[in-house]
């Protein structure tokens, strides 16, 4: 088997019906093979994935793994990823592809092409877009305290004076190095899993493949932007969070968790603490400016309060 495609489900059936129905003319059964993880989502998501493939005749390269508890992104990846290191005959590639994604025509093959042409690459990412085809940013920069500052204060001449630290970049019509890619469609050479190990499963939601790209790039094992592979992306469909600056709906414990895991793992002590000082200080400018300027307040409930709250957690 040369590639493994790994889709974690919780409580989105019908998006990841629709994902796996994307794939139905691209898969070569035998040679890839799709394991959909479900972290028990205890609404039928079973029993509903399982007669689709059964209905559509996708057994031959598709099947569902119950799981027993909702352990979250990695914990759902590992799942899979994990007898198959350990099988006799590991796949070359996996992919980590969300549910709420329609993968189009070639977009397997292009990372597989790109993977197999570039022996040093470790991890690439596909072009995600709209469902009118417009592109997300896909490709990051890791965060720093400089882009933690900038993501707080919210202010054009920060923002361009700090352009070239600010992990958003600008999105390649070709393929680019990058920090790190979107987990919603990333591919990962087997070395890779072999060199550093499985995702980190302390992370429950975000900043896994953050986490990842980086403990990867530390080993030698560099993470490609590559946009020939395009992938309708819903953004948020399967996790319910959105783009986090522009819902008003209350941020998850587990965002929080996350963020504060990455920075408590990568940067000293006196680091991570500088990057919540940081983010603070350009937050608070922020909400002054927009009281000054009687601006309407579009950040999610409560983001300070509960920024503060997990910051102050940390070290405690």
């Amino acid at each position: 088997m040369k590639l493994l495609i790994v889709i974690v489900n919780y409580r989105s059936s019908d998006l990841t019906i629709d994902c796996l129905r994307s794939l139905a003319d691209q898969v070569s059964p035998g040679e890839v093979e799709v394991v959909i993880t479900d972290n028990a989502s205890g609404d039928g998501s079973v029993e509903k994935l399982q007669a689709a493939i059964s209905l559509n005749y996708w057994s031959a390269w598709a099947r569902v793994m119950p799981l027993d508890r909702n352990g979250g992104f990695s914990f759902g990846n590992n799942a899979a990823i994990r007898p198959a290191l350990n099988s006799e005959a590991p796949p070359s590639y996996f992919l980590l592809l969300n549910p709420d994604t329609v993968v189009l025509h070639g977009a397997l093959q292009a990372l597989l092409e790109f993977m197999d042409d570039n022996t040093s690459v470790g991890i690439a990412g596909s072009r995600l877009e709209h469902t009118d085809g417009t592109p997300q940013i896909s490709a990051f920069r890791f965060p720093s305290l400089a882009s933690e500052f900038e993501n707080g204060v919210r202010l054009g001449l920060v923002s361009r004076m700090l352009k070239n630290k600010l992990v958003a970049q600008p999105i390649p019509n070709h393929a680019v190095l990058t920090d790190w890619v979107a987990g919603a469609s990333m591919i990962i050479r087997r070395a890779v899993f072999e060199k550093i190990g499985l995702m980190d499963e302390g992370y429950f939601m975000y900043f896994e493949e953050v986490d990842f790209c980086l403990r990867a790039r530390q080993a030698g094992w560099p993470c490609w932007y590559v946009p020939s592979s395009r992938i309708i992306h819903l953004v948020g469909q399967s996790s319910g969070v959105t783009d986090l600056k522009k819902i008003r709906n209350r941020v998850p414990a587990y965002w929080f968790q996350s963020r504060q895991r990455y920075f408590r793992t990568h940067f000293p002590k006196h680091l991570a603490l500088s990057a919540d000082f940081l983010w603070f200080l350009g937050y608070s400018s922020h909400r002054i400016r927009l009281r000054l300027q009687r601006k309407q307040d579009q950040d999610p409930e409560h983001l300070l309060r509960d920024f503060l709250s997990h910051a102050l957690q940390k070290f405690s």
